[in-house]
């Protein structure tokens, strides 16, 4: 890991997981910025409609949000996923289609993220027209996918579940932690 500054922290895992409302939190409560994720703007741009060909698009608007977030912090940036989750999603959406220099800068980021917040599908799936896999089985493979992702990196992480009380505290503790060693 680079000793970048500031701190990035990586709010993780498949759809529907709390991960915008938690990025949001703690950058009000630690008053500093957070990025959103970009392909909920770029989907809404294109009215749902995404191929394939976007997905290098897609990687650039992300990359644009986290850096553009990171030069707005003093001391810690909140990412509402990252380049990471666009290799994930690639493969179950477009298997085979991820350019590999999405693969190679998503490699590369990783290992500048302080602290991932690993968010368990531990609570009630909520409806959007973005989302793919509202089921069990859906909700499973996804978690399954994005917590293998950070075990076989070694990337540092904390697991984020329980109700909306117990994961904000969570996600303050750690954060607060990497920021006070």
């Amino acid at each position: 890991m680079s000793p970048l500054s500031p701190k990035r922290v990586v709010l993780f895992g498949t759809e529907s997981t709390g991960k915008t409302t938690l990025a949001q939190t703690l950058a009000e409560y630690f008053g500093e910025p957070w990025a959103p994720e970009f392909v909920r703007e770029f989907w809404d741009l294109r009215a749902g409609k995404i191929a394939a060909e976007d997905l290098g698009t897609i990687a650039l608007g992300q990359m644009a949000n986290e850096d553009g977030a990171a030069a707005r912090a003093k001391r810690v940036v909140f990412y509402d996923t990252e380049l990471l989750t666009c290799t994930l999603w690639d493969d179950v959406l477009f298997p085979g289609r991820c350019p590999d220099w999405v693969r190679t800068e998503a490699e590369r980021r990783a290992g500048d993220v302080a602290l991932w917040l690993l968010c368990d599908t531990d609570i009630p799936f909520a409806p959007d027209p973005q989302r793919s896999f509202p089921d069990a089985d859906g909700r499973a493979m996804g978690r399954r996918l994005w917590r293998e992702a950070l075990e076989k990196r070694g990337l540092p992480f904390v697991e984020i579940r329980g109700d909306w009380a117990v994961r904000e505290a969570t996600a303050k503790t750690a954060v607060t932690k990497l920021l006070n060693p």
